[in-house]
């Protein structure tokens, strides 16, 4: 406690913030990567302490830097007029790298537990966030952390740098997975063409999973309402499809005809055609090998590895005999 308050008092100095303000500091669940605090001051205001873990800590080849990555989503957030959270100050490369984050209301959508009828309004509402991101576009693709080399020219090139990457960990690690990593590589390989009708590199948050999805309420009977997308961490510049992923994870977007309403509203009907869900599958496969490769550094227990092989495993096997179809079929 005493090192998470001395930690916090810096932070704020740094950020020209009153440390004599500080009135607690409270962890948050959650966070898989980073340790998460909040920050209160004595007038109430809170905000959202990030800190990541030493580099001797295990982890993914993409996972460096993860707090420059996190600030560019609040900038283009910012910029699209989407509620999100706002960087204070940003020090990733300090002896002590932190970031500080202003607060948003609410709680994560699981434990808001919207009605039917909230449901169908939040996905709307959360189709029309998603599109205004998507507005927001960059100068190169890939991520912008530096962690696989800088920027690329195009997304195929950006891509397959990620890919790469998290076969290279898992052949370090040697997750448990529903086929050898070369197999992957190979349909990864063969679909790669697909990946040319990008040509405009937007900002992709990539993690929009509901408990990063804060819903707020004005009061009991108040209706339910966005109250900010977080966890920015691992946005890249790509393919806005690829936010279809998180945003019906394990699942199939086309199922959600609210969420798809409210994207149209804002930007376009989002095109579902063959070759848009070849990309998703592509994107699909690159986020299950994600879950299950990380599971060995973050060194989760017997029962969780357990669930996400058995949740992953079946989907990432029917996603690749989709991908292996599809390129065959369009080769």
């Amino acid at each position: 406690m005493g090192d998470s308050w001395e930690r916090a008092r810096r932070v704020l100095a740094d950020a020209g913030l009153p440390p004599g303000a500080l009135s607690d500091v409270r962890p948050l669940a959650g966070g898989t990567y980073n340790t998460v605090e909040e920050i209160l001051l004595s007038d109430g205001t809170r905000y959202v302490l990030k800190v990541p873990p030493p580099p001797t800590v295990p982890g993914l080849r993409h996972e460096r830097r993860l707090l420059v990555a996190e600030a560019d989503f609040c900038a283009g957030a910012e910029r699209a007029g989407v509620p999100a959270p706002r960087a204070v100050s940003l020090a990733p490369d300090d002896a002590e790298p932190h970031l500080l984050l202003t607060a948003c209301p609410g709680v994560p959508w699981p434990e808001a537990a919207p009605s039917d009828e909230e449901r169908d309004a939040l996905r709307t509402e959360l189709g029309r966030q998603v599109a205004r991101l998507h507005r927001v576009t960059g100068t190169a693709y890939g991520y912008p952390t530096g962690a696989l080399g800088p920027l690329a020219p195009d997304w195929r090139t950006a891509f397959t740098a990620m890919t790469d990457a998290v076969l290279a960990d898992a052949h370090d690690h040697r997750p448990w997975l529903p086929c050898p990593v070369d197999e992957v590589a190979a349909v990864f390989r063969a679909a790669a063409p697909a990946l040319d009708a990008v040509t405009v590199p937007v900002l992709v948050h990539f993690d929009l999973w509901p408990g990063n999805i804060l819903v707020d309420r004005d009061g009991p009977d108040a209706p339910a309402r966005i109250g900010g997308l977080i966890d920015g961490e691992r946005m890249f510049w790509g393919d806005p499809l690829a936010d279809f992923v998180s945003l019906a994870l394990l699942d199939d977007i086309e199922r959600d005809d609210a969420f798809l309403a409210g994207y149209a509203e804002e930007g376009g009907p989002a095109v579902l055609d063959e070759d848009a869900r070849l990309r998703l599958a592509l994107y699909r496969t690159y986020l299950d090998l994600i879950m299950l490769t990380e599971a060995v550094p973050r060194a989760v227990g017997a029962e969780d590895a357990r669930r996400v092989r058995e949740r992953v495993g079946p989907h990432l096997t029917a996603t690749l005999e989709e991908i292996d179809k599809a390129s065959k079929f369009t080769s």
